[in-house]
């Protein structure tokens, strides 16, 4: 009897792990809801960037709005430092912390290895239409939306032909239009905390 309960025991363990793991993939992989108070930000708008964000005035600036405790912006964080290895002489490169929780930039720089500009201002998202992270910002060296969306059509960024936010910022590097692609834009992740 000992030996089925037990037995029991570890099915139900098991059973809950699955349906929760189960959930948070299902969950995350729906398009994160619009917030009824979302206003969209046309391509083109100009962005007034904070004072503690200064940008080389003729490099393209990539905005990675991100939260630490979401799970898709940590699934996500890699791939953004490879694109920051790969595009830092090009462009100018931030975070921009959209989160409740209060951290300093120390210690977001320390704790994910990143030697860019780190920002906390919701403002700055509510400017470029964003309402979940992560998503990446790309503005022209005018400081103009260019592009405002996914980083990948796959979670974990693995799909090379859908890295929506490097083909955008290699169409601004070489002067072509923004590929306009509904799964490109369409928001997937967490919803911000003053936008729910």
């Amino acid at each position: 009897m000992k030996k089925i309960l037990v037995a029991l025991w570890l099915v139900l363990l098991v059973a809950a792990m699955g349906t929760l793991f189960w959930y948070n993939q299902y969950r995350y992989s729906l398009p994160t809801p619009v917030p009824a108070n979302y206003k969209a930000i046309s391509t083109g708008t100009y962005i007034r960037l904070p004072g503690n964000l200064h940008a080389a005035s003729n490099k393209p600036v990539f905005l990675h709005f991100f939260n630490p405790d979401c799970p898709c912006s940590r699934f996500n964080i890699n791939h953004v430092k490879a694109l920051i290895k790969q595009y830092g002489s090009q462009a100018s490169f931030a975070v921009v912390l959209v989160t409740a929780k209060q951290y300093t930039a120390k210690q977001i720089q320390d704790k994910f290895d990143l030697n860019i500009p780190i920002v906390q201002d919701a403002a700055l998202a509510a400017a470029c239409g964003v309402y979940s992270t992560p998503q990446a910002v790309i503005l022209s060296p005018g400081k103009q939306l260019f592009f405002r969306g996914n980083y990948n059509s796959s979670r974990y960024c693995t799909n090379k032909k859908s890295e929506y936010a490097r083909q955008a910022l290699d169409n601004l590097l070489h002067n072509l239009p923004v590929v306009h692609n509904p799964s490109a834009t369409t928001s997937y992740g967490c919803r911000l905390a003053n936008l729910n």
